[in-house]
């Protein structure tokens, strides 16, 4: 079994999942910015990609190979589309899980018009083999096809036109690094701030013919977790609540609304989050507790509360890491409206790691 599969499958079935599914693909295209005036945040990623766009321009040259990292739906599929439209060249998507051969990759690459921006997403999860080959694709512009088996194997030279490699990765430290090397432009793309988002949810709004106020907009915008694609999603189930059980127009009162109805709370935590805060707290008086220990309290795989879960929690500062295992930091007992254990501020120890 592949757990990346699994931890982004049930990514996707969650309303505040970052990873999407087909109806976020279908809206992403029609909301989807055209060029890089129109993208929302990420201001200095933003700058320097101008940049390095316009002096490729210039030079009447391709531009350099790109690589973005990031958590998914902050908008490195976009970023590859609008480096494309600015370079006026077409754009092939793939994926690294899709190449699991060489002679996957050789056969794109052969296909490659000068000049075409080739995007491969989720980068790190290429194989060994696809990946060898991309060094010289991406430096020398070259690959070696091999012809035969054995000692009669025979490696024929296939010149390549220049084309733009974007790279997308949600895990940068799994690329090797003769392959980050490789990129002549990096970028990290951090999560968005609530007022970004706001803005990202009133364009959103606008395209779909959706009426909103701004404290609608930052309502929705809060429980977002810093992640456009999440923002969109909540957009459009607000809506649905507003046409059937309001006038359509979104409020920050209908937007709470809405967003009880979908479990998903103020701090934009949902159900299995909540469900491993209170197994941590209620269970196991805060901690610490082994991750196997709390995924089978809460009903879940091991892997999916550590995937899918905690990444956000640990962000939003109610959960740690530790040698010992997870504890519940003081604002986790705060947020479920739980008293901590008198002993300690996360109990068994916890108050030692937190000062208390």
């Amino acid at each position: 079994m592949n757990w990346d599969d699994t931890t982004d499958e049930t990514a996707a079935e969650r309303l505040v999942g970052s990873v999407a599914d087909r109806e976020d693909q279908a809206v992403e295209a029609a909301l989807r910015p055209k060029d890089l005036g129109e993208f929302i945040g990420q201001e200095k990623v933003r700058e320097q990609l101008d940049l390095v766009l316009r002096a490729a321009r210039a030079r009447g040259a391709t531009a350099d190979h790109v690589l973005l990292s990031g958590a998914p739906g902050l908008g490195k599929t976009t970023l590859s589309m609008i480096i494309a439209a600015e370079m006026e060249a077409p754009i092939r998507i793939t994926s690294g899980p899709a190449i699991q051969h060489a002679g996957d990759l050789a056969a794109i690459l052969s296909s490659l018009q000068e000049g075409e921006v080739l995007f491969l997403d989720e980068i790190h999860r290429m194989s060994r083999p696809a990946e060898e080959m991309l060094y010289m694709a991406m430096e020398d512009f070259r690959v070696d096809v091999i012809v035969g088996k054995g000692p009669g194997a025979t490696a024929i030279p296939l010149e390549l036109p220049p084309f733009t490699l974007v790279g997308a990765t949600t895990r940068a430290g799994l690329l090797p690094p003769p392959l980050r090397d490789r990129f002549g432009f990096t970028a990290h793309m951090e999560f968005y701030e609530p007022t970004e988002l706001e803005r990202v949810i009133h364009r959103s709004a606008n395209l779909l013919d959706v009426e909103i106020d701004p404290a609608g907009a930052a309502e929705i915008a809060g429980r977002s977790r810093g992640t456009p694609r999440i923002a969109n999603r909540l957009l459009r189930r607000v809506r649905d609540y507003a046409q059937v059980k309001a006038d359509g127009f979104i409020t920050r009162d209908i937007a709470g609304a809405a967003l009880k109805v979908y479990e998903v709370d103020g701090r934009g935590l949902d159900r299995l989050d909540r469900g491993v805060l209170e197994a941590l707290l209620k269970l196991f008086g805060g901690g610490p507790v082994g991750l196997s220990t709390l995924a089978v309290a809460v009903g879940e795989e091991r892997e999916t509360v550590e995937e899918v879960a905690e990444p956000f929690l640990v962000r939003e500062g109610l959960l740690a890491r530790t040698p010992r295992g997870r504890v519940a930091t003081p604002a986790a007992w705060a947020h479920l409206g739980l008293t901590p254990p008198r002993s300690s501020t996360g109990g068994n120890g916890q108050g030692d790691l937190f000062g208390a």
